[in-house]
């Protein structure tokens, strides 16, 4: 960063340097150039004074004293150079003629018109002659200046840019469990100073946030999985209780089933918690989806007969998706409680594998824009399972994502891993916008 800062520090002083030199140079040849022109047309108009004078005493022109002057009474007298420009531009007073030859002419009586005081000042100029080596001494201070220039704006980058530096690493290298401390340490008194000490300030509110949730993933693990084992343990026993009649077994097994998915979804829900350690992907073996879903159907037996949607498992004893059973048992759990809250009274909800990936469609509306966006509840939520803004996290965390489409009165929501995600002919849309 400190290295992109100098350089461009550095090109800004060097191309203001240049701009000024190039300037300079500019007023400087056309000061020059006017000194030179006012010495010749002082000159001209000396002599042009003196003929005049010379003119009235004695009625005729007289020879002009400075070399190089002559008077001109006819057009077809000039020199043969100057003639045709005159003829075309009968005001001018400056012509560049052959050979190196320049010409001041000022006329005598009339503007325009004959007799005309003629001058060949080449031998005259002095910038001419000196030009290249002029502009060669002004190249060469414009070079030594632009190179001071570049110098100079390197120490004071450096100079600028050493604080900005130290502060930007050690503010890289700030990790949740190893927050750095004094980060305006040696920092002077001025903007960044003050950036250093708003990052102390920010890091100390951090440090104490992030001892905060630790304490409280730390109680909350023990808080919720103790009654829950507990709970597991004693339905366990019951079940194994041959003196239970029929029908208790059968409130059993669905407790037994609904215990085991709390169990999973506090277990995800603390995993979520801590901070991931490396990229997102999918390492745990394939997962049967039939099992999971005959297990959630069990766990909701009674609630599924209340429910104006009719329940259809399109699923093969061979279907698997490569996400952990945990996960993969909360995702469908998440989308079948969605496709129950939210779907048309009297339609039916079907759970498939489609192009590799879970499916869970039902008819109804289309969801609102932000139905991943973390924190978001809808006005019509039920709040029933994981939100899709968690759930969308959570497959994150194991390489998988989360699409939703509608299309035709049906909502489907989609959940694979884009390595073994065939999407089919209909097309799969874009999997929505990460949560912030």
């Amino acid at each position: 960063m400190s290295t992109r800062l100098q350089h461009r520090w550095m090109a800004a002083m060097a191309m203001f340097t240049v701009a000024v030199t190039a300037l300079f140079t500019l007023l400087a040849m056309a000061f020059v150039y006017t000194v030179e022109d006012r010495f010749i047309e002082r000159l001209l108009a000396q002599e042009v004074q003196r003929q005049q004078a010379h003119h009235q005493a004695h009625g005729r022109w007289r020879e002009p004293l400075p070399a190089g002057m002559q008077v001109v009474q006819r057009a077809q007298d000039l020199p043969p150079d100057l003639g045709p420009t005159l003829r075309r531009e009968p005001g001018r007073t400056e012509v560049a003629g052959e050979a190196g030859r320049h010409y001041h002419l000022v006329p005598l009586q009339e503007a325009g018109r004959a007799p005309w005081l003629v001058a060949e000042v080449s031998g005259q100029l002095i910038v001419r002659p000196l030009r290249a080596a002029l502009l060669g001494w002004l190249a060469g201070g414009a070079g030594a200046v632009a190179v001071a220039a570049l110098l100079l704006g390197a120490w004071l980058a450096r100079r600028v840019t050493a604080p900005l530096e130290t502060l930007a690493r050690r503010v890289a290298a700030a990790e949740p469990g190893q927050l750095p401390e004094a980060v305006a340490q040696g920092l002077g008194d001025d903007e960044v100073g003050a950036v250093g000490r708003a990052f102390d300030a920010l890091l100390a509110r951090t440090r104490a946030f992030v001892a905060r949730e630790q304490a409280f993933t730390r109680d909350a693990s023990h808080e919720l999985r103790t009654p829950l084992a507990v709970l597991r343990l004693q339905i366990e026993r019951l079940q194994g209780d041959s003196t239970t009649p029929a029908p208790v077994r059968q409130g059993l097994a669905a407790l037994h089933a609904a215990t085991l998915l709390m169990q999973q979804t506090v277990e995800t829900l603390l995993l979520m918690a801590r901070e991931p350690t490396g990229p997102a992907k999918a390492v745990a073996p394939p997962a049967a989806v039939l099992p999971l879903a005959e297990r959630w159907v069990l766990a909701h037996a009674e609630w599924l007969d209340q429910q104006p949607l009719q329940l259809e498992l399109a699923l093969r004893r061979d279907d698997t998706l490569p996400l952990p059973e945990p996960v993969l048992q909360l995702a469908l759990a998440s989308l079948l409680g969605n496709a129950f809250a939210h779907g048309a009274p009297g339609g039916r909800v079907r759970v498939a594998v489609v192009d590799g990936a879970l499916e869970v469609s039902n008819p109804g509306a289309a969801p609102p824009p932000d139905a991943t966006v973390a924190g978001v509840r809808g006005e019509h939520s039920s709040g029933f399972g994981l939100g899709l803004a968690i759930l969308q996290r959570l497959l994150e965390r194991h390489g998988a994502q989360l699409v939703l489409a509608h299309a035709e009165g049906v909502m489907r929501a989609s959940v694979g891993v884009p390595g073994s995600w065939r999407p089919s002919a209909r097309g799969v849309p874009s999997p929505p916008a990460a949560p912030t």
